[in-house]
């Protein structure tokens, strides 16, 4: 019985050419996989969400592989804050687009497979056009909108999603597959978790080779999908935890109840991710300034306060001059400490932490109040580049 994902006449239709046979000589001895299975990766095509942390090491090693034609949708530049952990990348790229980077180390790799760049986000204007031309969607997204996105598209149709997860020294890794029996994100997580309560890597930190091992755990599930191989991820989620090097396997049922994948399912097309995750509450109730317009409130010594809601860590490693550090976690007991008699500007790393210390300032009877747009990531970008990124 046929495993592999891939159709019997493109593979067979794939033929290695004598420097395929050396370079991948050490899987065609694997009864495993053999040059059957070598074709089945050759005529492959793999869909990766972000060449970032768990974008990086799984591209590199599905290119080492042999999959024929690698696809990579990501929009941004590198960073020096990107390099403890995107391996994609190095020091001689910074500013550069990531799909530029990428390009170029991939084809360093295996100049014989083909890569597809797709310089856009992924969104639900062109995720289904994007996943119709694959095989199989390896989840690097460190967001709940692009992954709900990416679940449902790959649900409608009917393709493989490789989910891969990090935070700090945590991480996790599945195959949804509603399909093939297995559930799907949304049978995982039925609702998202409330907005600005699970912080991103930018926020929270990661330790830099944790997505390095949940990136290769990922594409090794892709590879055993493509090759027809083991028993992949389907039905089960596995959790690592780096500090202890421990491992845990949790069933995941498919919910019968499921909006997407269950038996009476009532989405049937990309929905807004944004609002359904709640990035857009309240958005016109948030007061925001932007980076311009605060630099001209201190050029014109305007009297404001400026209350940095990051973490004592964060505020160690890059500040605005003249703020004042007051965590999130502790603004609604402080509140007292600020003056109602003139503007308060909040900022945080990106402004969502400091997005939400407005609206809890607001609830306390403060009018004349701002949200930096940004943080200090916009600040550093638009008026003091002196000021470190993280």
């Amino acid at each position: 019985m046929k495993r592999s994902i891939i159709d019997d006449k493109r593979s067979n239709a794939m033929q290695l050419s004598a420097e395929e046979l050396q370079r991948y000589s050490r899987h065609l001895m694997m009864p495993e996989v053999t040059p059957d299975g070598q074709r089945c990766l050759k005529a492959a095509r793999v869909l990766c969400i972000g060449a970032g942390g768990l974008g990086s090491p799984a591209a590199l090693y599905l290119a080492a592989a042999g999959v024929g034609t690698i696809g990579i949708v990501d929009f941004d530049d590198v960073d020096l804050s990107n390099l403890q952990r995107q391996i994609l990348h190095g020091t001689s790229d910074i500013g550069r687009s990531k799909l530029e980077s990428a390009r170029d180390r991939l084809r360093d790799v295996n100049p014989e497979i083909k890569l597809e760049l797709h310089k856009c986000r992924f969104s639900s204007e062109n995720a289904i056009e994007l996943v119709a031309q694959y095989d199989l969607i390896v989840d690097g997204s460190d967001n709940f909108p692009t992954r709900y996105l990416s679940n449902d598209v790959c649900v409608f149709a009917r393709k493989p999603n490789v989910y891969g997860s990090v935070f700090r020294f945590e991480g996790q890794t599945t195959v949804f597959a509603p399909h093939i029996g297995g559930p799907c994100y949304r049978c995982l997580f039925p609702e998202p978790p409330p907005p600005d309560t699970v912080p991103n890597c930018a926020e929270a930190g990661v330790l830099g080779v944790l997505p390095g091992f949940i990136g290769m755990l990922q594409a090794i599930e892709t590879i055993k999908l493509i090759v027809g191989i083991g028993d992949p991820l389907v039905g089960r989620l596995l959790y690592f935890d780096a500090l202890k090097v421990k491992f845990r396997e949790l069933n995941v049922r498919r919910d019968p109840q499921c909006p997407v994948c269950g038996e009476n399912p009532t989405i049937f097309s990309p929905i807004d991710y944004e609002q359904f995750c709640g990035a857009r509450r309240d958005e016109k109730a948030i007061p925001r300034m932007s980076a311009h317009e605060l630099k001209q409130k201190m050029d014109a010594r305007e009297p404001f306060e400026l209350i940095d809601v990051r973490e004592t860590y964060e505020y160690e490693i890059a500040r605005i001059d003249g703020a004042r550090l007051i965590p999130l976690g502790e603004i609604a007991e402080r509140a007292d400490e600020l003056r109602r008699d003139r503007p308060i500007v909040l900022h945080c790393h990106s402004g969502r932490r400091s997005a939400e210390a407005v609206r809890l300032l607001q609830q306390r009877g403060f009018g004349n109040i701002y949200n930096l747009e940004g943080g200090i990531d916009a600040w550093s970008d638009q008026i003091d580049p002196g000021v470190p990124k993280y």
